[in-house]
Order: structure tokens, then C-alpha cells, then sequence
């Protein structure tokens, strides 16, 4: 669910990139001033973690939720209410213009004086993110439920795949460490070597997250190919940290 996440919220943020730079360009055609300030500050509000960021990472924690389960109406709903999700929040997104009006209305402010492509990244930034943070409140909630409830359930897989690991693929030390992980903590084998330890630990998840697939899939995680190429990639990387300080700079 997790790089369901991550990978939605990439597409959402490569697509403010475009869409902020097509904006500036059409303001600076119909006015001749480049509306940076404007543009760039209220679309990266909440440090870019509202808009588009925010509606295509929650569509991506739902197809990671269907991805991950074996039941077949999660499979079809999931995708489904995550869609549904997105469009309503990027729907609540295009009328926070509009309800921005209707409250210095309410509240009997006059509408600004000043053009607002004029304005500043600082106080777009602020006033978008302050506006931001109020209107998309739940979804930001729903966001932060979903990425702790993935962190919970894959160390809960790593933990569970990698006990038959230990004196193979995990040392006892390992494990220990895997037991004691989490949230908010990033496991390190050498931390002299923290490049070459990260790729362990990367390829010791994927070893785990790869059996479990198998095993879901009624096969035998001990003769798959691929988890038998990630043992091997684990040992290699052993060789690494393992080895003297001046072999170690090879990787």
C-alpha cells in the first residue's frame, strides 16, 4: 500500500510541475506578468502535500489495498472508492477559489485591491496552505491512516517471512533488530557502510515481500527463482559489508 502511495503522489506532483508551469506561461500570455509567486506557492501548499499530490497518492493506497488482499470484492471495490476519493478531492480542490470568496463575503471583507498575480510565494504558500489544511483535513487524515497502517502490516510480512531466514538470509542479530522495528526507525546493518547496508536491508525485505507473494499464490517460496535470486543478492551484499574498509569502496 505504502509505494501505492508513494508512487500516486509522484504521479499527482509530476502533474503540478506541468500544469503549474502551463498556468504561468497562459497568465503571463493574457496579462504579461508571470504569475510565479501565485502559482508555485498555493500549488505546493502543505510543502506539496495537498492537490494533486494528495488525490493520486489516496487512488494509489487504494489499488495497493487491492493489490494486497486475496479477497476478490476488495479487489473490485477498492479501486473503485479510491477513484472516487481522488475526484472528490480534487473536486473539493477546484472550489477552494470559490470558497475563499464566499467566506471574505461572509465575514464582510472587500474582494482584494491588489491583482493577485502579484502575489508573493510566501503568502500564497501561507494562505493556501492555511486554507489547504482546513478543507482537506480528513483526506490528509485518511493519507497519514493508510501509510501507518502499510508500515504496519509489512513489518508484520517482514517479521513473519524472514524467521525462517535467520542463519541463511538474516543473521540472529538481524532478526533481532526486525522484532524490534518500528515506525519512524530505519534499520542499519553497518552504519559505516551505509550505502551497501541499505541494499541488505532492501534486498532482505524484497526477500520476504517476494515469499510472501509465492506462498499466496499456493506455491513454494523455496523454489521460486526469484526468491532464490535475492538470496543470492543478500549473500553478495554480506560479502560487501563484511569485507575490510578498503574492499568495501568497490560498491
Amino acid at each position: 500500500m505504502r509505494d501505492g502511495i508513494v508512487y500516486g503522489a509522484l504521479v499527482g506532483v509530476g502533474f503540478n510541475w506541468f500544469e503549474a508551469a502551463l498556468y504561468v506561461a497562459q497568465g503571463y500570455a493574457e496579462t504579461g506578468v508571470p504569475p510565479y509567486g501565485l502559482q508555485l506557492g498555493g500549488r505546493y501548499a502543505l510543502l506539496g502535500l495537498g492537490g494533486h499530490a494528495m488525490s493520486t497518492g489516496i487512488f494509489g493506497a487504494f489499488l495497493g489495498i487491492a493489490m494486497q488482499t486475496r479477497r476478490r470484492w476488495i479487489r473490485i471495490l477498492a479501486p473503485i472508492a479510491g477513484c472516487v476519493l481522488a475526484i472528490g478531492a480534487h473536486m473539493v480542490n477546484n472550489a477552494l477559489p470559490l470558497v475563499a470568496a464566499l467566506a471574505a463575503g461572509a465575514a464582510g471583507k472587500p474582494p482584494a485591491a491588489s491583482d493577485p498575480l502579484d502575489m508573493g510565494f510566501l503568502p500564497a504558500f501561507v494562505d493556501s496552505s492555511l486554507l489547504e489544511l482546513a478543507i482537506f483535513l480528513p483526506f490528509l487524515l485518511l493519507t497519514a491512516l493508510a501509510l501507518w497502517r502499510s508500515g504496519v502490516r509489512e513489518r508484520s510480512v517482514v517479521r513473519e517471512e524472514l524467521a525462517g531466514e535467520v542463519g541463511r538470509a538474516v543473521s540472529a542479530g538481524e532478526y533481532a533488530e526486525i522484532v524490534a522495528d518500528r515506525v519512524l526507525r530505519t534499520r542499519r546493518i553497518d552504519p559505516l557502510r551505509p550505502r551497501a547496508s541499505a541494499a541488505l536491508v532492501n534486498a532482505q525485505h524484497e526477500l520476504a515481500f517476494r515469499k510472501r507473494r509465492v506462498r499466496h499464490e499456493g506455491r513454494d517460496p523455496d523454489r521460486d527463482r526469484l526468491a532464490l535470486a535475492w538470496r543470492e543478492e543478500i549473500w553478495r551484499l554480506r560479502a560487501v559489508v563484511s569485507a575490510p574498509p578498503t574492499a568495501g569502496l568497490a560498491f
